[in-house]
């Protein structure tokens, strides 16, 4: 896939900033990974099996799609086993869109999200 660019500002006197969509998308899964409940982001939108992806990989499981001024964000994400999911997807969805709005300027017009997988992985407390 390739990377697209998109201009974020422009000044006559100063020059343009584009923002890649990469980027976008990585801005999206840090917000989204740092939400209590959500155990990582994952890798495939549509397989079965799905991969949980460390802090490495976070545009992964991220699909952005920017429009003239505003950009929609699609996520799957693996959540904690015992949280509430509507509570979880919901912050989610608040701190990715202020993340992408603050960060680039943006208007987020959308963030849905794809829970696909739960966390079942007991701690070595």
């Amino acid at each position: 896939m390739d990377r697209q660019l998109f201009k974020i500002h422009e000044s006559k006197d100063v020059g343009s900033v584009h923002i890649a969509d990469e980027v976008i998308a990585i801005i999206a899964g840090m917000a989204a990974s740092d939400v209590e409940g959500v155990a990582g982001m994952v890798g495939n939108f549509t397989g079965d099996l799905v991969e949980l992806l460390g802090r490495k990989n976070l545009s992964k499981g991220v699909a952005v799609t920017v429009g003239e001024d505003d950009v929609s964000l699609e996520l799957a994400v693996i959540v904690e086993f015992g949280c509430a999911l509507v509570e979880v997807t919901k912050s989610v969805q608040e701190k990715v869109k202020t993340a992408v709005e603050t960060m680039t300027g943006l208007d987020v017009k959308e963030v849905n999200i794809k829970v696909a997988g739960v966390n079942v992985e007991k701690s070595n407390a």
